[in-house]
């Protein structure tokens, strides 16, 4: 192809082919400011047979394709690399939400749908999307799903994965798989949308998925509780949970680090206890009954905590606006990093159960070797994942400590595998991680990635660089 920007203009109108560098520009750099790429144009095509059409005009120039959604992603899975070889599909403009099933518990979504306006469309129906993060706001149902996103709902209603029922994805010589199936039993074969999902466009491009709905809660209660340590919070957990069921809807671990950082940064955020507790849970109970006191049931299992030493103090929200400023505290704890620095990352998981050994081993093994390293510990502990974040107070002192980020990595990394974890637990892989990866799967777990990603992608073509590096 003797003009590959004509032909992109072609498939979607001129208007939505982007090739000034000023105008380019936000789609190449990554949220947290960390990658930044090039590319011969940005493409914002509308629907799925604009997708097909540019997946197919990138394939006869040899360009490589980088889908893209909101570019809130966090390792760098949706920013071009360098070579400039490449084209960003933006999935933005995809954004109907095609049809809502109630009867079915399903919606059927475009991959440009941010999750905000998803959950409104379930809402709208009286239902539930369960999916819940910081930037639902901005990220979109296909990145969701392209990095099988988690959130602070996963112990009840499970991850991305477990969310979407059927895909359509355009794959990477322009054919559109059409998988929209609402289907909660189908027992046919391999099941395909599990390819794509958690493959982080590396395999194809979703432009549409059905999604699982369910019944709306009508009441909730949450809490800040302040407890003894990670034991005595896991073992709240597990008491709650046998005393609640799957009432409990979110479980989330705050160390002190973390919400200092918040009360530092976040106008108008407010410390929710007195004193400054080492470890605290933000915990939420919700039910789908209207007359569930869900506040007495949680101030009864609270009040046998603090009797049994699990929990040392805590704050039952009495309104909406306390239980909104509650979350409020935990979900701007990534914000409040970002405004205080660079930190090195970790998004990680362990067993529940070895949670508080993973903590107790890792502060130690870094302070051993960094005396005064920052650790922010914060995150999902009931379903495993933590993210463990690692800086200096010191700015000049921080540059040098981030210097050191592959010695840190393989302190917190090989621990994380020896306990049975995992190096990645909802962010994806991305370009920051690709090549770390290599240390902790096995030999025959590379191999099958890569004979996957060659039978799909046999030129490479779909966001290369990223998940396995080729």
């Amino acid at each position: 192809m003797n003009d590959p920007i004509r032909a992109l203009a072609e498939a979607v109108g001129a208007p939505h082919v982007l090739s000034d560098p000023e105008a380019m520009a936000p789609y190449l750099t990554d949220w947290r400011g960390r990658y930044t790429g090039n590319a011969l144009a940005v493409v914002r095509p509308a629907d799925t047979a604009q997708v097909a059409a540019v997946v197919r005009a990138c394939a006869e120039a040899g360009l490589a394709i980088v889908p893209q959604g909101g570019n809130t992603g966090l390792c760098g899975g949706a920013t071009p690399l360098q070579t400039g070889r490449s084209v960003v599909v933006s999935l933005s403009r995809l954004s109907r939400i095609r049809a809502v099933d109630p009867a079915n518990d399903t919606l059927v979504a475009e991959a440009g749908c941010t999750l905000a306006a998803v959950q409104e469309a379930a809402a709208a129906a009286d239902r539930l999307f369960p999916l819940s993060l910081a930037s639902e706001g901005s990220c979109e149902i296909g990145g969701n799903l392209s990095t099988n996103a988690g959130g602070v709902h996963v112990l009840r209603y499970g991850n991305t994965r477990e969310l979407a029922l059927g895909l359509e994805v355009v794959l990477p010589d322009g054919r559109v798989w059409d998988g929209l199936r609402a289907l909660r039993k189908d027992n046919t074969g391999y099941d395909l949308k599990q390819l794509f999902i958690g493959a982080e466009g590396t395999l194809g491009i979703i432009t549409a998925a059905v999604l699982k709905l369910f019944p709306r809660p009508r009441t909730r209660a949450v809490a800040w509780v302040a407890v003894a340590g990670p034991e005595a919070a896991v073992a709240l957990l597990s008491r709650l949970r046998e005393r609640c069921g799957d009432r409990v809807s979110a479980f989330e671990l705050v160390g002190r680090s973390a919400l200092e950082l918040v009360l530092r940064h976040i106008p108008g955020a407010r410390a929710p206890l007195g004193g400054e507790p080492e470890w605290t849970v933000l915990v939420e109970l919700a039910d789908t009954a209207e007359d569930a006191d869900l506040e007495a049931v949680l101030e009864r299992e609270l009040g046998a905590a603090l009797e049994a030493g699990l929990a040392l103090d805590a704050a039952v929200a009495a309104n909406l606006a306390q239980v909104q400023a509650l979350w409020a505290l935990r979900e701007n704890i990534s914000e409040a990093q970002r405004i205080e620095g660079i930190s090195i990352k970790h998004d990680v998981s362990v067993p529940v159960s070895r949670i508080p050994e993973f903590l107790a081993r890792a502060g130690e093994a870094l302070r051993a070797r960094w005396p005064e390293v920052r650790i922010v510990a914060f995150g999902h502990i009931g379903d495993g994942n933590l993210h463990y974040n690692l800086s200096r107070p010191d700015a000049q002192d921080n540059a040098r400590f981030i210097a050191t980020t592959p010695e840190v990595n393989r302190v917190v990394h090989d621990l994380v595998d020896e306990l049975g974890g995992s190096i990645s637990a909802e962010h994806g892989l991305g370009q920051l991680k690709r090549e770390e990866i290599k240390r902790y799967k096995s030999p025959i777990e590379l191999e099958l990635m890569a004979t996957v990603k060659a039978a799909l992608d046999p030129r490479g073509l779909m966001n290369p660089g990223k998940v396995i590096g080729v």
